[in-house]
């Protein structure tokens, strides 16, 4: 299965048949729900260009990777928003287990891509369907992004515009303001239309606001809409789906050799026979 670290929240695995890295989030309380937005990624290796291990706080250790620019569209969406504590790339060990991340982190540093930003995105994002912001219902069907104006929410000047469609042809760019900082929204760039609109008037914005908009349900939608704007498909498969008797049998030698608590073991157990 190749060299395995278990840390809060979350399990990567180094893939040595793929050459990629595999990042399994756990859910619970105390994991950021962005991260249980994204489930499981397959991060090649090639779309990343560093990894460091610090010191962390508690008697921790930070492993910490970093993505090209241009191969994960979600962290391009993101464009350095996201707090730390949120961050996919970054995992808090144990300060036991920070002689077993420097491996990993060795082995990552030997197979990293090349310097520069990617040519095509790498990463797979999901596709959410819809978005719900405070003045809009947003929509992404692969093609085309539709506005949905509320009638409680959206400005008169966008209530009176009507709802509004845009094709992926006609859009230039996407831009994603963390509803976390003041004046968040998302907003379209839509070919020979003026750009210099508050997002309250621009037909192809929407507004986040409190209860609207959160970022593990915003970032990924704009993530899904920038990888279909860019016009390239990941190249790379999907994460492989093992059966259930060779899951439970991976996480019983994580646990037999103490990379899962017993706590953590008996819950991913649990959830895993729940699943099937």
């Amino acid at each position: 299965m190749g060299d395995v670290l278990a840390g809060n929240h979350a399990v990567w695995e180094f893939d040595h048949t793929t050459n990629s890295m595999i990042i399994r989030f756990a859910r619970g309380m105390r994991t950021p729900r962005l991260w249980h937005a994204l489930g499981e990624r397959l991060i090649p290796l090639e779309a990343l260009s560093g990894v460091s291990l610090t010191v962390g706080r508690r008697d921790t250790v930070v492993l910490h990777a970093s993505a090209r620019a241009g191969a994960d569209p979600l962290m391009d969406a993101a464009a350095g928003q996201l707090k730390e504590a949120c961050d996919p790339y970054r995992l808090v060990l144990p300060g036991a287990a920070a002689g077993r991340a420097a491996d990993f982190a060795g082995a990552l540093r030997e197979r990293l891509g090349p310097p520069g930003p990617a040519e095509r995105f790498l990463v797979r994002v999901p596709r959410p369907a819809t978005l719900k912001a405070y003045d809009a219902r947003l929509a992404f069907d692969g093609s085309a992004v539709t506005f949905h104006w509320s009638r409680t929410g959206a400005t008169s000047a966008k209530w009176k515009a009507g709802d509004q469609r845009y094709p992926l042809a006609a859009l230039t760019a996407v831009a994603w303001h963390s509803p976390e900082r003041p004046g968040g929204h998302l907003r379209l760039s839509v070919r020979d239309a003026p750009g210099d609109r508050s997002p309250d008037h621009d037909l192809a914005s929407a507004v986040f606001g409190i209860g609207y908009g959160a970022v593990h349900e915003s970032l990924p939608f704009a993530a899904a809409v920038l990888a279909g704007l860019r016009g390239t498909r990941t190249p790379v498969a999907a994460v492989p789906a093992p059966v259930l008797a060779d899951r439970l049998q991976h996480l019983s030698e994580l646990h037999g050799v103490g990379l899962l608590t017993d706590a953590e073991y008996a819950a991913l157990r649990d959830r895993l026979a729940a699943e099937d």
